[in-house]
């Protein structure tokens, strides 16, 4: 079992956006900046971070990844956390969205400079079947870069659109790394995150919060694989 991550078990998917949407919210109260994660996993924590805290004006978002996509596709994680957050709150946050208009590179690049000197206080990923997490796929020549925070990546799954991602060493800044992964289809994946060594075969194995915590919430189908 890795020593370096907080494994928080809990029973079903509605338990495991609960406990994400009361860390948003911590984070929120203390006018932190949070980097959220795409993909319909995190969707009800933050409808649930919504209900329970209005006032998001102190705090700033930024994003782990999107897909260059504008934002209104329905593949955007802009228009996922616009429709589920955003549209919800009374006083929205001071919000860093990806330029994803932009050419791939050049949207990496202006995203880079931007998170230059930033202290991100919460940094929430989702965790793929496949062991990915936020555009870091496995095996992915994105994981060995160290100096620069945002890339332009190549899909490694569908929809087969270029993507924007934060770097390991980006989302390692982060004083609290917080996974969220549910569902039997994450065991796997979960096991081989925090249960095995570090691979590249797993990227999610890699991302580990540099000077804070790191924590991994789980329903009980997710952790079914754990020693």
């Amino acid at each position: 079992m890795s020593k370096d991550v907080e494994l928080v078990v809990v029973q079903d998917a509605e338990a495991a956006a609960a406990a994400t949407a009361a860390l948003l919210v911590e984070a929120v109260d203390a006018d932190g900046s949070l980097v959220l994660a795409g993909g319909s996993t995190p969707r009800r924590a933050y409808e649930l971070a919504a209900e329970r805290h209005s006032d998001w004006g102190g705090a700033e978002l930024w994003y782990g990844d999107d897909r260059c996509v504008p934002p209104g596709d329905d593949r955007s994680n802009q228009r996922l956390v616009q429709e589920a957050l955003l549209d919800r709150v009374l006083v929205p946050p001071a919000v860093h969205a990806i330029p994803t208009r932009l050419p791939p590179s050049d949207a990496a690049a202006a995203y880079d400079d931007e998170l230059r000197g930033q202290i991100l206080d919460l940094v929430l990923l989702g965790l793929g079947p496949d062991g990915h997490t936020a555009s870091l796929f496995p095996h992915a020549a994105s994981l060995d870069e160290r100096d620069r925070l945002a890339l332009a990546v190549e899909p490694g799954l569908e929809p087969l659109v270029e993507r924007i991602t934060l770097t390991i060493p980006a989302l390692a800044a982060g004083g609290h790394v917080v996974f969220l992964a549910v569902g039997e289809a994450k065991a796997d994946a979960v096991r081989r995150a925090f249960a095995e060594e570090p691979s590249a075969a797993t990227p999610a194995s890699l991302v580990r919060s540099r000077d804070g915590a790191t924590t991994a919430i789980l329903d009980e189908a997710a952790a079914a694989l754990l020693p």
